[in-house]
């Protein structure tokens, strides 16, 4: 392996060049338009997650609600701190946030789904949260060393992800032994 050399002199010189792409250099070796496209399905994903558990959390009743509501409200909240985050990026690479309500539900990868019962709920929950640890592998996978700060934030929002999966499966766990 040859020795390290760095063109400084040339990095200034194209740091310069372009300064409108703000973030993204000639080093960015993704498809821009397709890493934003992948974001903003995220992003959807998201949104979904955030007003699934919300509706779960307002509406879940029974004799062992509480705990689980409160987990609920906490997911929710992480899920909307995942959308922030996956915004931000979207932004950063010159692309646009899509929050448009209208297609929101067909980005999606997860789905919104609707319970009454408290046991149905956390298995939809814990659905979602298998769905969104497969689809972020994939892209993450995809994206590999061609845009490293997105694959960065879709590691950090699997591991939460993979955090409440584990979370709801506890639950699940629990209740079905009550």
């Amino acid at each position: 392996m040859g020795a390290f050399v760095l063109q400084l002199e040339e990095i200034r010189k194209r740091a310069r060049e372009h300064m409108e792409m703000g973030p993204v250099t000639e080093n960015y070796k993704a498809n821009r338009e397709q890493v934003v496209k992948l974001m903003n399905e995220a992003l959807a994903t998201e949104i979904v997650c955030v007003l699934r558990y919300r509706r779960h959390y307002e509406t879940a009743e029974g004799i062992h609600s509480e705990s689980v509501r409160e987990e609920f409200l906490q997911h929710s909240k992480e899920e909307q701190e995942h959308a922030d985050k996956l915004a931000e990026r979207i932004g950063q690479l010159g692309g646009a946030p899509d929050y448009n309500p209208r297609t929101l539900a067909d980005r999606s990868h997860t789905e919104y789904v609707e319970c009454d019962d408290l046991l149905d709920m956390i298995k939809e929950n814990l659905v979602a949260e298998r769905v969104a640890i497969s689809s972020y592998s994939e892209m993450i996978r995809f994206i590999g060393d061609r845009d490293p700060t997105s694959r960065r934030v879709l590691e950090e929002i699997l591991a939460k992800e993979e955090e409440h999966a584990d979370d709801m499966a506890k639950l699940l766990q629990n209740l079905g032994k009550e």
